[in-house]
């Protein structure tokens, strides 16, 4: 195996190559590293799945290699919890648009050369600041994170297009499994049905409000990024709608990804809007629920009408009488 760990080639690649704009502007490049470094990389005793009968082998494994659960978007930190929920003997939400939850794990305790090397290059100025420049962000603005992440079975986030504090994001598939492209643990690349597209338009005209998630059936995939050894990079923006929803099994092997993030030292927001306050027909069908009561308590006889208010009130004082 080479000793050689230059990875200049990768920020030349960034450079060079042209955004790609569906569904939203982005950087995709197959084959990001040579071939010599991805297997390498594939090979090194961390990566590799552990062997494991059940998921509490599994996460023991995982950290026996250096691997730690971090608090991550649609993950929980809390191994008994997650262990209880994927046993399906707890059916705990984690989001109100989602139908569960995973675990995230980083990798900190990196022995393998090739590994040590990367990771201090993917937490450098010298990538991130390729990044900045590839898509405008001003990089003395911004503050790296970055890592080697495994994602377990269950993990899930909606379609989200990043809340505002994150400048730029990049995700590497560096999976273990020579068969992970078939495997239903992928990021998809989405865009906003028509009618949802008001959203976006909420979200460009106020920029105080952060972007939250929105449920799965208001945004339709264009394209998921599948290939082993392939980079997304993009600037979070008002349409850049990407999900994970992972189920497979995990046992066998893990979505492994390098994933890394510039975010602003800075934020302007003060609030948030939830799917729930968004969903302009619901609310709608809902008032229109309650006027339609009104209109039919309007047609009632005043004998009828007189009856309901003496109930109303009888049970509203004997509700008082229970609270003194």
């Amino acid at each position: 195996m080479s000793t050689n760990y230059d990875f200049a080639y990768l920020i030349e690649k960034i450079d060079k190559i042209d955004f790609e704009i569906s569904p939203f502007k982005h950087v995709y490049i197959e084959n990001f590293f040579s071939d010599e470094h991805f297997n390498e990389i594939q090979c090194t005793k961390e990566i590799a799945a552990p062997q494991a009968k059940n998921d509490e082998e599994l996460i023991s494994g995982l950290i026996k290699k250096g691997f730690k659960p971090i608090p991550f978007p649609g993950c929980v930190t809390d191994v008994k919890k997650y262990i209880k929920w994927h046993s399906r003997s707890s059916r705990e939400e984690y989001h109100s648009a989602c139908e569960g939850f995973g675990m995230a794990l980083r990798l900190y305790k990196l022995e393998s050369p090739i590994l040590v090397a990367l990771n201090e290059f993917l937490i450098g100025d010298k990538f991130n600041k390729a990044i900045a420049k590839k898509f405008d962000v001003t990089f003395t603005d911004c503050v790296i994170d970055g890592g080697i992440q495994k994602y377990l079975d269950g993990y899930e986030i909606s379609p989200h297009a990043d809340i505002r504090k994150k400048a730029a994001t990049f995700m590497v598939n560096i999976n273990p499994n020579d068969q992970s492209e078939l495997l239903n643990h992928h990021t998809h690349y989405m865009r906003l049905n028509p009618s949802k597209s008001y959203i976006k338009s909420f979200w460009e005209g106020n920029v105080d409000i952060d972007r939250e998630w929105v449920p799965w059936t208001w945004a339709e995939t264009v394209k998921q990024q599948t290939k082993n050894n392939s980079i997304v990079c993009f600037s979070p923006s008002n349409d850049t709608l990407h999900a994970v929803k992972a189920d497979y099994d995990h046992l066998l092997t893990q979505r492994t990804q390098l994933y890394g993030n510039l975010w602003y030292k800075e934020s302007s927001i003060t609030d948030t809007a939830s799917w729930e306050s968004l969903d302009l027909v619901s609310n709608i069908r809902t008032k229109n629920k309650i006027q339609l009561k009104k209109e039919a308590v309007k047609l009632l006889p005043d004998s009828v009408k007189t009856i309901i208010k003496k109930i109303t009130r009888r049970e509203n004082e004997i509700g008082k009488r229970n609270l003194d």
